[in-house]
């Protein structure tokens, strides 16, 4: 019998139009190594965002792999009112090739909304090959700071009049609402042309307004590290974002912001209906950006993994079963963040499971 496909990580990013979505898209794309599909979903600037991130690659230039990142453009500008009739067939186009990819990017048009999106993952269609394995709200902190949620208002709303499908959206401040409840972590884009009395402030006003455990990072020229947006598959030994000196009117380095990392272990009996309840706790207490690793439960045949990004977690069954090298019972964790206190974390684990 035929050892079942690994479900496909799916990352959903989401944003207005102009808050730097494609810039994040195109430095995952050139600095994370991975194989990745991207669907498109910017009406109007489908074009432009396309061929940026058409010319990207898989692998640098002097690698021996010519095939471009896979690009898939959906016309419609609200992408939840076509899940049926656009989404779904595209999904499973994809999913044909799903042995030659790591994982999906889906880039949601500024106007569209977004849970019905993430929804549409449960259809039976594809909710048995793939996880959402995170939504990602880009913010334009600039614009934010002087008011706005959104840094162009008229392109937004050329870009509503021009497709028939969003003439149910008009409230821009409702579906900022909805874009933040929906993320699972919050960029905020341009903190290099933000003091540092701007981003604290900021920060203060977006944290109330997102679900507990969601943090809001500083993003420049959308710089992140792609262990952040999509696993911790291939993460490097450190984790940096850098920002960059500019010739304005201020220089300051508070957009630097350094990712921690924190590898925890626990060698005893580990029990399901306890140990996700303690994941979740441990996510809200320490504000980590993403949790992930393996449980080894007695009796199972098959490791339990374990993704999460913010507060949502999501544990399953690998469909691989356990090999030689696996222990017999345990648990074996990375955890990544802002500030990451991995004694006190592995101080935690360590009695929460021995209780």
């Amino acid at each position: 019998m035929a050892t079942p496909a690994p479900r496909l990580p799916v990352t959903v990013v989401t944003g207005f139009l102009g808050a730097g979505k494609s810039t994040l898209l195109r430095q995952l794309l050139l600095t994370s190594g991975l194989r990745l599909a991207v669907l498109v979903n910017e009406f109007g600037e489908v074009g432009i965002d396309g061929d940026l991130i058409r010319s990207c690659r898989v692998c640098p230039d002097d690698a021996q792999i010519d095939e471009p990142t896979p690009v898939v453009e959906l016309a419609n500008g609200c992408l939840c009112c076509t899940v049926q009739d656009e989404f779904l067939p595209t999904m499973q186009v994809l999913l044909e090739r799903a042995d030659h990819l790591d994982g999906i990017v889906v880039e949601t048009s500024g106007l569209a909304l977004p849970v019905p999106l993430v929804q549409a993952f449960q259809w039976p269609e594809i909710r048995t090959r793939t996880r959402v394995s995170g939504v990602v709200t880009v913010v334009d902190g600039e614009a934010l700071a002087q008011g706005s949620v959104v840094g162009d208002p008229a392109a937004l709303e050329a870009q509503r009049l021009a497709d028939p499908s969003l003439d149910h959206l008009s409230d821009l401040e409702g579906l900022f609402h909805d874009q933040l409840q929906a993320a699972d972590l919050v960029l905020l884009s341009r903190a290099d042309r933000l003091s540092a009395e701007q981003l604290q402030a900021l920060q203060g006003d977006l944290t109330p307004k997102l679900r507990p455990g969601v943090s809001v990072v500083p993003m420049v020229r959308g710089q992140v590290p792609a262990a952040l947006l999509l696993g911790l598959d291939r993460q490097p030994e450190a984790l940096h974002v850098h920002g960059h000196d500019h010739d304005h009117d201020h220089h300051h380095d508070h957009s630097h912001v350094a990712m921690q990392s924190a590898v925890l272990s626990w060698n005893g009996p580990v029990d399901r209906s306890r140990l996700e309840p303690l994941l979740q706790r441990l996510i809200a207490r320490h504000q980590l950006l993403r949790l992930k690793g393996k449980a080894w439960l007695p009796g199972k045949p098959h490791p339990l993994q374990i993704q999460a990004v913010g507060p949502r977690l999501e544990c399953w069954f690998d469909p691989v079963r356990r090999s030689g090298a696996d222990p017999e019972q345990g648990l074996q964790l990375v955890a990544l963040g802002l500030d990451v206190p991995g004694e006190a974390l592995q101080l935690q684990l360590d009695q929460a499971l021995m209780a």
